[in-house]
């Protein structure tokens, strides 16, 4: 699992599926998805639920944390040091 491939998948999912392919918004791996509003609750589990499915992996509930989810670059470090 390549943190880049990672990055550009998981930016994909967001733009397209949870902001509705918006075109002003230009997300940036470091951007704050949650302080920022981009992303809700009910948004981060569909991140989950996408990166289970796309990588074939299980995210327990306790590693589903603002830690590991406040951003791209920080889901796609925890999941590759998480699922080498």
């Amino acid at each position: 699992m390549e943190q880049i491939e990672v990055q550009n998948n998981l930016i994909d999912f967001v733009v397209s599926e949870l902001l509705n392919d918006r075109t002003d918004v230009d997300l940036q791996p470091q951007d704050d998805l949650l302080s920022s509003q981009l992303v809700d609750s009910l948004g981060v589990m569909r991140i989950i639920a996408f990166l289970e499915e796309r990588y074939g992996i299980r995210i327990p509930p306790s590693d589903v944390t603002i830690e590991n989810f406040i951003d791209v670059q920080t889901i796609s470090t925890y999941l590759v040091r998480s699922n080498g």
